[in-house]
């Protein structure tokens, strides 16, 4: 297979993802440029997105990476808020 049939098929099946609703955890690691580390950081530290597993990959709903990312803002809204004196 072509390297431009890869590329190809890779970007279709990304779009069939969004297209479904879920993400794969490397799809979610390119769409916020972090790393899986970072992602399963997170997730041990109960901070990260609900995911399930399907066999042994990590899938994610774009539902709750919405929701997850919502959360960490209104968490981070709040540790920035000026303190009364």
């Amino acid at each position: 297979m072509t390297t431009e049939k890869i590329r190809d098929r890779s970007a279709h099946v990304t779009s069939l993802s969004l297209a479904d609703g879920v993400l794969s955890l490397s799809e979610l690691c390119v769409q916020l440029q972090v790393s899986a580390q970072t992602i399963y950081d997170l997730r041990s530290q109960g901070r990260g997105p609900r995911g399930f597993r399907v066999g042994r990959q990590l899938r994610f709903r774009t539902s709750e990476i919405e929701a997850w990312l919502t959360r960490l803002e209104s968490e981070d809204d709040r540790r920035h808020q000026p303190r009364g004196h």
